[in-house]
């Protein structure tokens, strides 16, 4: 580790790459920028696809530098900071982290950002608007490159606030739809909820710490004594940021919504952008540990979340939304990692579980966009007409899941051994229904006959395979990445109890998924004895119509009050004011009678009267006196 007071170094320190590791969020807001000359309104005959290279060119430079910067960090942390804000006793600086852990993120985002982009110009290979579409793109690669250097909990807020706006942008991006339109909404406001509560935490820290920069606040947390009120109150605040972001219970909601985007977009923001608020999450982890209370509500909120989202999944008909509530389960097994204090495998779960989620995306978003259709219920033998996309899946899915040595398997088998029986039971219903849900999944779009829908479904355009097969490859090849990196667990992990009972839950979920919807033996679909219960998981517990006749009657019940309040007593009391204004200068016109002597008498009687208030303490202390 390098050691800078404060935070300067000299460029005789640093490698070249590392110190201007901060131009990697630069390339993409310089992409963002030169899509302007291909918008709609401007372009008349060259259309708008360069737009879509000149952002997949910057992407790559990026992904270069970084590449570099990581070859240059891998022993040594770098840090250096930059003054932004210097007023009274408040000093803000935007402090930057290079280290292996936030350039190799740089790396697995950039490299997941670039796939994207070529799978989006198959995916939106009609569609006029690219320059818009790209633009955002890059300005969620900017967003989430910053927020992975930077090194100040200030900084990640307002990052964090950027990738929330584009966020909404991508969301709405099809804006002439109804649906479009109120889920942009919907997860705009839900997202705030969160982003203010935040924020509240974020501005009450300073005055405790002294400080937002993450290594300072971790020394600070490891000696500081906070009444265990404060403490509480303080992490409850932090966590909310979190929860919004990873879309945890109470708010998971706006995730669901959020599929009404364009599917490179779903893939990018499941895979890593809802990732960034656990990122964050682990950087605080300190200062929330502060608080047993706030460490506790942690674990269960992501236990709570995971267990119940892995259940709604298995309920539902819409491709995107099981994979959007697969997106909040692992999310939330990572809250109860963290909360747990096994950082370092939250941090291992993520890195799988963004390849694995990536991918699994990439092939059935070849599938939509062939049949326009995302019911699972329509679908059906698509092995023969779509192999690739099958392999593609069968991998992404065996990644996600405890099946060693795939992808998440080291992450979920390592917090497995570090939880207690409770959290270890439903980490592994959570696994199973998971494994459950995705061979249900494989069972209802590769398997079984063909459909109408399916009858005519070859794979798609060369950059549509080509991202997947890139991935799949990555993702056959990453435990050897793991090792490389120095990450990987020891094998004798493999052996453990609480490892073997995991690859049991994989084992069993998985085999009823395949018997229940891969063999024709079983009649479809498929309803349970009592439909009431069927009917709870697929409407999400209820979560929407509880908020209608809870939080939306109350909200609505204070507006509708505090509307009366403004028409009838503010804009009465002014309205007031105003009549008898005017009623005072109607009647005083009847008093311009044009006398000098008249107007005189006026000035001479309201000048006495002036005197009068103003010697009025006078008169009453001398009468007091005299008394």
């Amino acid at each position: 580790m390098v050691n800078v007071s404060p935070l300067w170094m000299t460029h005789s320190q640093m490698n070249t790459f590392s110190q201007t590791i901060w131009l990697v969020p630069i390339y993409a807001l310089l992409g963002a920028v030169l899509t302007v000359p291909w918008s709609p309104g401007l372009i008349r005959r060259s259309g708008p696809r360069p737009a879509g290279y000149v952002n997949l060119l910057m992407t790559f430079a990026a992904l270069v530098h970084s590449l570099f910067a990581l070859r240059e960090v891998w022993s040594a942390r770098v840090h250096f900071s930059v003054n932004w804000l210097h007023a009274a006793n408040l000093d803000i600086a935007f402090d930057v982290e290079a280290s292996a852990t936030t350039v190799g993120a740089l790396v697995v985002i950039l490299g997941l950002n670039a796939l994207t982009q070529i799978y989006a110009i198959a995916y939106l290979e009609t569609d006029w608007g690219w320059a818009r579409f790209y633009a955002l793109l890059a300005f969620f690669e900017a967003g989430m490159s910053a927020l992975m250097l930077a090194n100040s909990l200030f900084f990640s807020y307002v990052m964090l606030e950027i990738l929330t706006l584009g966020t909404y942008l991508l969301i709405g991006f099809w804006f002439n739809q109804s649906l479009v339109v109120t889920g942009a909404r919907d997860g705009f406001l839900t997202k705030r909820v969160g982003d203010l509560v935040l924020l509240m935490g974020v501005v009450a820290l300073y005055p405790l710490a002294g400080t937002w920069n993450y290594d300072e606040l971790t020394a600070w947390a490891s000696v500081v004594e906070l009444d265990p009120t404060v403490a509480t109150l303080l992490g409850l605040a932090l966590l909310a940021g979190p929860l919004g972001k990873c879309a945890q219970f109470p708010l998971q909601l706006w995730l669901d919504e959020a599929m009404e985007g364009p599917m490179p977009a779903t893939v990018l923001r499941n895979a890593v952008v809802v990732s960034t608020g656990a990122w964050v999450l682990i950087k605080m982890q300190p200062i929330l540990a502060l608080s047993p209370l706030v460490a506790n509500a942690e674990i269960w909120v992501g236990a709570f979340t995971a267990v119940s989202c892995a259940a709604i999944a298995l309920a539902q008909v819409d491709m995107k939304r099981v994979f959007s509530y697969a997106t909040s389960v692992y999310l939330g097994i990572v809250f109860v990692a963290v909360g747990t204090g096994q950082s370092e495998a939250a941090l291992t779960l993520l890195l799988t579980y963004a390849i694995a989620m990536a991918l699994i995306l990439m092939s059935i978003g070849g599938i939509i966009l062939n049949n326009i259709s995302q019911d699972i219920t329509q679908l059906g033998g698509l092995w023969q007409r779509r192999p690739i996309s099958g392999i593609c899946f069968i991998v992404g899915a065996l990644s996600l899941v405890a099946v060693p040595p795939l992808g998440c398997f080291w992450g979920l088998a390592t917090i497995a051994n570090g939880l207690p029986p409770l959290l270890l039971t439903l980490l592994l219903l959570v696994n199973g229904l998971t494994a459950c849900s995705l061979a249900r999944v494989f069972g209802q779009l590769f398997t079984g006959p063909a459909t109408d829908w399916t009858r005519r479904s070859p794979e798609g355009l060369w950059a549509l395979v080509l991202p997947m097969t890139v991935l799949l490859g990555f993702a056959l090849h990453l435990p050897q990445v793991l090792a490389v990196l120095g990450i990987l667990p020891d094998m004798a992990l493999v052996t453990q109890s609480a490892t073997l009972l995991l690859m049991g839950s994989t084992l069993i979920g998985g085999g009823v998924g395949l018997f229940l919807y891969a063999l024709p033996t079983v009649p479809k679909p498929i309803r349970l004895p009592i439909p009431g219960v069927q009917d709870f998981f697929a409407y999400d517990l209820y979560t929407a119509q509880l908020y209608k006749i809870t939080v939306i009657t109350v909200v609505g019940f204070l507006a509708k009050a505090i509307d009366w309040c403004d028409r009838m007593l503010v804009d009465g009391a002014v309205n007031f004011v105003g009549l008898f204004t005017m009623a005072s200068g109607q009647s005083l016109k009847y008093n311009t009678t044009g006398q000098v002597q008249f107007y005189a008498l006026s000035i001479l009687l309201g000048t006495i009267l002036f005197g009068l208030v103003l010697c009025y303490p006078v008169l009453s202390a001398l009468n007091l006196s005299i008394l």
